[in-house]
């Protein structure tokens, strides 16, 4: 990045355009220092303070200021955030504030991170200025994150998402399965395909088709080398396991899933309707199989002479150690 994106070519403010954006699983954590005297340390561990339960309201207010963001820095998206958690540890002379914030979108955030461990601070010092009108919030700092084309980045540096080897998790998109009125056969038949060839399986997810996209960007960001799907690549109005897959793939491999039809085609004319993609998400390999016990025997089967080869060349190096 070699320049600002929050201004146009003639240097005027505006909120960035993240419409073509992938959806990923996002994640930041960010940290500050809330300094004042040991005496006040001694009696937030004791709940001594006029104004009682310091930390408990300082959470909460960490956590309504990570909310309102997009209202406190003018040009941040709202975002539909999935989680906030705040932890604090007092040291000797200080109240150190940890906030993690998650969502899962097109953007960053970190915001809503920073602005949680800023309005915990505050708060802190709000409640303890009584005794200690001196106290300093500072150090205030974005130590991590994860999601989006750059993977992970920490304090440290940048580096990218590197796939866990030979690990692999499995989603199934079944509203029925999920539901508990349809028995699911297909995610323990991948699940046992891929411990054979050396795989340890994290995950077998069974969700609706609705919550596919969800699961799926949850599941890519543990950053397995392998993620199998099966369900959804058809015509239904609910069938949209592809259209939760594309937007976390950084390149598509064509080839492999017209193989996958083809494979199916011999047996099933209607295996030319199937809409499934593969391709690779900062490293991971991604596999949509039909959502039939013929289908995914089918998708097998070709995979059965492509996977580890796939993996390895990702990993840059032979095959896996499986």
């Amino acid at each position: 990045m070699t320049h600002l994106t929050h201004f146009d070519s003639d240097g005027r403010a505006r909120m960035v355009d993240v419409g073509d954006k992938s959806i990923t699983a996002r994640t930041a954590t960010a940290s500050g220092r809330f300094t004042t005297t040991p005496e006040v340390i001694a009696l937030v561990r004791a709940d001594g303070l006029p104004k009682a339960d310091v930390l408990a309201t300082a959470r909460i207010a960490g956590i309504m200021g990570a909310k309102k963001t997009s209202e406190l820095i003018p040009l941040c998206h709202p975002l539909p955030l999935t989680s906030v958690s705040i932890d604090f540890e007092l040291v000797d002379d200080a109240i150190l504030i940890t906030a993690t914030a998650k969502t899962t979108g097109r953007t960053g955030v970190e915001m809503e991170a920073l602005t949680a461990v800023t309005v915990a601070g505050l708060t802190l010092h709000d409640m303890v200025k009584a005794v200690d009108p001196a106290g300093v919030l500072g150090d205030i700092r974005l130590d991590d994150k994860t999601g989006g084309k750059r993977g992970h980045w920490t304090r440290d540096g940048v580096s990218k998402t590197t796939p866990r080897p030979a690990t692999a998790a499995v989603v199934v998109a079944s509203t029925g399965g999920a539901a508990g009125t349809r028995e699911d056969t297909t995610g323990p038949r991948i699940a046992a395909w891929l411990a054979d060839h050396g795989y340890t399986v994290d995950t077998v997810s069974v969700v609706a088709d609705a919550d596919v996209a969800t699961e799926l960007a949850r599941v890519a960001a543990t950053s397995p080398a392998v993620i199998i799907t099966t369900g959804g690549t058809g015509l239904s109005p609910t069938d949209q396991t592809p259209e939760a897959t594309v937007p976390l793939l950084d390149r598509e491999l064509p080839g492999v899933a017209e193989a996958i039809r083809a494979r199916g085609l011999a047996a099933t004319p209607t295996a030319a309707l199937g809409r499934g993609v593969v391709g690779t998400a900062n490293g991971t390999v991604i596999v949509n199989l039909p959502g039939s016990f013929g289908g995914v025997k089918d998708g097998l089967a070709v995979l059965d002479g492509l996977l580890d080869h796939l993996v390895a060349q990702i990993a840059g190096g032979g095959q896996h150690d499986a």
